[in-house]
């Protein structure tokens, strides 16, 4: 070996003890506090206002991408307008359910804290912005040393404290719980666990800790923790300390072998933290993407529970309602990349991000099918349970029996994907890359994408057919 190679390679290892030295330091302090009683715990509230109309929606991962297709989204239906009983309101006043994972936590959050006003702004507070100021993604041996030897690049503190600073100013889940509507689901993936961990009560009373004071910057940036290049978010385990006891719905699960795979895994993944606080102290999160990237399951694991055929709605709603859209907005791109042109490999980064686009794209279709089974079956257990309902009951509950018809219940659940914006559009969105930062124009097109893309949705269409409006109207 010539000496030059060697003295090279023995300063590139002395540097690289260096960075590890240094990566060893980039840890994540906890982003909770301990709850000394699940009674303390915060709430959803219930809506005060109840119409016949209720809009969910699920904004899967993409970045920036995908934080503009679901603005788009969210911009079409606010022109659409429907029937209540003080006049006329835009259809995103009906919104009680919305979830996020990755780039579209950042909007599910922000239309959770402020609901259709919030519209105005987002695109100038954060689509327009970089959100990857200070946020390190360069290709070297000194961050390849901190992935391997500190589990990632950045720790969470850049990117939430960037979300802190420009869009949510210090706002938690007090705020959230403040507010009428809507309930937010906001997921990560539980590395140890290899399950879903969603950003609500269920969640944190299992881990005996106080969600409303979690920042909402500190739950989208690990909702948004790409590997590699953050390091895991902690959140600490405080398991046993507050009298918690799980909902016996998910208790059976533990014991019925029989129980639905994701509800069993996700029972046994809380029991595991309230049983071994000491052995699992710190709950490491990642990118919310990598078990659910479209967003559906604090929904699906809400819905398990077969005790009162109506949750996450309440009774009231369950008995006002006629017709329910849930969209699950999908801005996840077609395949790409020029490797499948010669009988070579793909490289190694390459590789790990077919490998990794693979993984996620087959997890989220097969959990999507499930989804819409798991919504049909709601339907009907909605059904069931209203035409079982006393005279006196449902009076409590409507204040009339005027005009109830108990089978007149619609679920309306789709998809809205690139492909419901065109050939043309969908073409070029699938060009974006997923990054947190877009050009302006690129910014404008996605978000006209996702106007165009629910306006052409074949549920979306149904759902105003048998709503009696054949067209959009404008509001």
């Amino acid at each position: 070996m010539p000496h030059r190679v060697f003295r090279n390679l023995l300063l590139a290892t002395a540097a690289a003890l260096a960075v590890a030295a240094c990566a060893a330091d980039a840890l994540n302090l906890p982003i909770n506090a301990g709850l000394a009683s699940v009674a303390d715990q915060g709430r959803w509230p219930q809506a005060a206002e109840v119409d016949d109309t209720i809009v969910g929606l699920a904004f899967s991962g993409g970045g920036t991408r995908a934080a503009a297709f679901s603005h788009g989204v969210l911009t079409a239906l606010d022109r659409e307008t429907i029937r209540t009983g003080a006049g006329p309101r835009p259809l995103t006043e009906a919104v009680d359910f919305v979830a996020g994972v990755s780039g579209g936590s950042v909007t599910a959050a922000y239309f959770g804290l402020k609901g259709r006003d919030g519209l105005a702004d987002f695109r100038s507070r954060f689509l327009e912005r970089n959100a990857e100021e200070g946020i390190d993604t360069t290709v070297s041996l000194g961050n390849v040393v901190k992935v391997l030897t500190a589990g990632g690049i950045n720790a969470d503190a850049r990117l939430a404290g960037w979300l802190d600073q420009n869009l949510f100013e210090g706002a938690t889940y007090a705020d959230l719980f403040a507010r009428k509507k809507p309930i937010v689901w906001i997921g990560a993936t539980d590395l140890y666990n290899r399950v879903p961990f969603v950003f609500e009560p269920l969640t944190f009373n299992a881990i005996c800790s106080d969600l409303s004071k979690v920042r909402l910057s500190e739950a989208v940036a690990a909702s948004a923790a790409v590997p590699g290049v953050f390091v895991p978010i902690n959140v600490e385990n405080f398991g046993g300390s507050c009298g918690y006891h799980m909902p016996k719905f998910m208790e059976r699960a533990l014991s019925d072998r029989s129980a639905p795979a994701m509800l069993r895994a996700s029972a046994q993944a809380l029991a595991r933290l309230r049983d071994n606080p000491e052995r699992l102290r710190y709950v490491k999160l990642l990118d919310g993407g990598l078990t659910d990237n479209f967003g559906v399951h604090g929904l699906a694991i809400m819905r398990t529970n077969r005790d009162r055929a109506y949750i996450p709605m309440t009774a009231e709603q369950a008995a006002r309602m006629r017709r329910m859209l849930f969209l699950v907005v999908d801005s996840g791109r077609g395949p790409g990349g020029a490797w499948t042109q010669s009988l070579a490999s793909p490289g190694g980064l390459e590789l790990a991000g077919a490998v990794t686009d693979a993984a996620i794209d087959s997890g989220s279709y097969k959990g999507y099918d499930y989804f819409r089974a798991m919504m049909a079956e709601w339907e009907r257990d909605v059904r069931a349970w209203r035409c079982g309902l006393a005279s006196a009951e449902v009076v409590r509950l409507r204040g009339t029996t005027a005009g109830w018809n108990c089978a007149d219940v619609v679920f309306h659940v789709g998809r809205v994907s690139f492909d419901d914006a065109g050939p043309e559009l969908k073409a070029r969105l699938d060009q974006v890359p997923t990054r947190f930062r877009l050009p302006p124009e690129t910014v404008e097109m996605v978000i006209g994408a996702g106007e165009a893309a629910v306006r052409n949705n074949p549920t979306f269409r149904e759902f105003q057919r048998r709503s009696g409006r054949g067209a959009a109207a404008a509001l």
